[in-house]
């Protein structure tokens, strides 16, 4: 989610800022090389690993208490795992989300590591992007042109120096975790209706894992966990975007840029000169054009207790065909069920309608098991809306 947001923004920044300067923003930003990474045809469609990592590395004292120091949450998970299918040509972008519990076998698993193979995806992070990216191609046959990670704040410094976002609360919203009763990412919008939210409420929107609403005089629960919380960041996603393209202030583009470029890092192989291309040819790109979907999942537990989400081979391999424009590459390591063995990862023919399962707008089911299932056509209806 964060990832996502930090990428658009600055394709937009660009063509609002200047190509020099923007230039001289992008040289700040960390990169480093991807040798799993595939390179793409010249102006063939390719996908971009966006992560938003929860390492608390760098953070400050106040956002440590509030969130967890570096020493108290150690290592690094994918807390987002998000691939953006860019079509040059057809001047089409869509988004895949893989769930951070997604059961899989991991891939350059480090000889020191204290990880079992068998793990939730968003593990595999733990060793860096190159191991994140080699188990998502191994797992769906999925190739990764290019990553981008962006740290655990990058959305909040990303919004506010937009000047917040425009959400719509049909209720009163929070996180409330039932069992300790603490209020885990500070997610507290009182009043519903549209308002403006800044960059710490969208950040705790977008990680909020007990997600409630407040209906007919009491709080209910999203039973959806994670993919009620992906469906949230779409939203958030889509709002951004549109304040973005809205916003042709130099200042408060410049306060964008120069806020966030501390908060990315990405492979060398990107640079500002594709960077350009791509706002040149995506200048029109707004939030409603961008196509979003989840890969399938179920949920399930482990023999010890883990609790995991299990791909649904058929539909996923369905929905990745769709996502690419044509069939998925070599599956080396297929997903797991919960007893660690190896799903049939079948190979789908191309299709030209998407599957039920690729909309973006499900509601969350009734109960986690059926968390994957097929979309329906409209999104929940207490989930808040760009307005």
């Amino acid at each position: 989610m964060r990832a996502t947001i930090g990428f658009v923004v600055v394709l937009l920044l660009i063509v609002g800022l200047g190509y020099g300067y923007f230039r001289y923003q992008w040289s700040k930003i960390s990169s480093s090389p991807c040798t799993t990474c595939i390179a793409a045809a010249n102006g063939a469609p390719y996908n971009v690993l966006l992560i938003g990592s929860d390492s608390r590395a760098g953070e400050s004292a106040a956002d440590a208490q509030h969130f967890g120091s570096a020493s108290t949450t150690t290592g690094q998970r994918s807390d987002t795992i998000k691939i953006i299918h860019i079509d040059p040509t057809a001047g089409t972008a869509s988004s895949l989300s893989i769930p951070r519990d997604t059961y899989v076998s991991l891939s350059d698993r480090a000889a020191t590591s204290q990880l079992s193979t068998d793990n939730k995806i968003n593990a595999a992070f733990d060793n860096g992007p190159d191991a994140l990216i080699q188990t998502i191609q191994n797992t769906f046959g999925i190739p990764i042109s290019h990553y981008i990670v962006i740290n655990f704040f990058g959305l909040r410094d990303a919004v506010n120096a937009l000047g917040g976002v425009s959400l719509d609360f049909p209720f009163p919203v929070r996180d409330h975790n039932t069992a300790t009763g603490v209020n885990e990412s500070g997610l507290f919008v009182p009043q519903p209706g549209c308002q403006v939210i800044d960059g710490t409420a969208a950040l705790a929107l977008s990680r909020s894992r007990y997600f409630e609403y407040y209906a007919g005089g009491q709080w209910h629960t999203d039973p959806s966990s994670d993919i009620g919380r992906i469906q949230r960041q779409n939203l958030i996603i889509s709002a951004a975007l549109n304040k973005a393209k809205s916003t042709y202030n130099p200042l408060r583009l410049n306060a964008l840029l120069t806020s966030s470029v501390h908060d990315f890092s990405k492979d060398d192989g990107l640079s500002a000169t594709d960077l350009l291309s791509l706002a040149e040819r995506y200048h029109a790109f707004s939030g409603s054009n961008l196509q979003a979907s989840t890969l399938p999942t179920t949920s399930a537990q482990t023999p010890g207790g883990s609790d995991v989400l299990v791909v649904q081979p058929d539909q996923a391999s369905q929905l990745i065909t769709q996502f690419l424009g044509g069939p998925v590459g070599t599956v080396s390591t297929p997903p797991l069920d919960e007893y660690g063995q190896a799903l049939t990862f079948p190979v789908a023919t191309t299709t030209t309608t998407p599957p039920a399962a690729t909309a973006s707008t499900a509601p969350p089911s009734s109960t986690k098991s059926t968390a994957g299932a097929p979309a329906q056509s409209t999104e929940p209806s207490y989930d808040p809306r760009p307005c």
